[in-house]
């Protein structure tokens, strides 16, 4: 029976509108894999992955780098684009060219096609880290579309409206699965509840997730 079921579900499409200027692109960032999780590796003995404290103390439970001409950071003194590393005191990392080239390709294909990002959040979660319904609005031009890349476990994309408590959505994530949201979607809230343990046979055990952003 399972065989039977299995041929009349059909697999998820390679793209998927999750809202009015929201697509989903399935695998995009399979051609990229390689030269991503090498660039991340040499990211992180830069800029290491850390716990970031919220405004209100929250230690994230998500571990996060940067790399670009800006930084997303906070901490006590609130959330903000920051162009040095506040750990080194340096400047980010320069964002790889295999991180700019998906990026402008999944923005294009998903009809943003003047997107040119100069900021890259790195966020690493482990079993059990979440990201709660939140609004990306640090940055000074809501004009660009967000473009997030997920590499390793599975995750639940929630993707809600523009309301706190509007209804959510949910999409799975997987591996090499491309979010991209802007125009009248841009600052619909979104969140990954907790991730499931498991083991990817690339990444390992964990999710890693890049996010595009013009930020500056």
């Amino acid at each position: 029976m399972s065989d039977l079921f299995d041929l009349i579900i059909p697999p998820n499409p390679p793209r998927e509108v999750m809202a009015d200027g929201a697509m989903l692109l399935r695998g995009a960032a399979l051609p990229y894999e390689t030269d991503i999780l090498t660039a991340i590796q040499t990211i992180a003995t830069r800029s290491p992955f850390r716990h970031m404290v919220t405004p209100g103390g929250y230690v994230m439970s998500v571990a996060m780098t940067n790399c670009g001409a800006a930084g997303w950071v906070t901490d006590r003194t609130g959330y903000r684009y920051d162009a040095l590393d506040p750990e080194s005191g340096q400047p980010w990392p320069v964002m790889p060219a295999s991180f700019l080239d998906l990026a402008v390709s999944a923005a294009t294909e998903a009809g943003y096609p003047d997107f040119m990002p100069d900021a890259c959040l790195i966020n690493r979660y482990e079993p059990g880290a979440r990201l709660s319904l939140h609004q990306d609005k640090n940055e000074r031009d809501f004009a660009n579309p967000i473009v997030s890349v997920s590499l390793g476990l599975p995750a639940t994309f929630q993707f809600g409206g523009l309301k706190r408590n509007d209804p959510v959505r949910k999409f799975a994530l997987r591996h090499g699965d491309v979010a991209v949201w802007g125009g009248p979607s841009r600052l619909r809230y979104h969140g990954v509840p907790k991730l499931k343990d498991g083991e990817h046979g690339t990444v390992g055990r964990m999710r890693l997730n890049l996010t595009f952003r013009g930020a500056l």
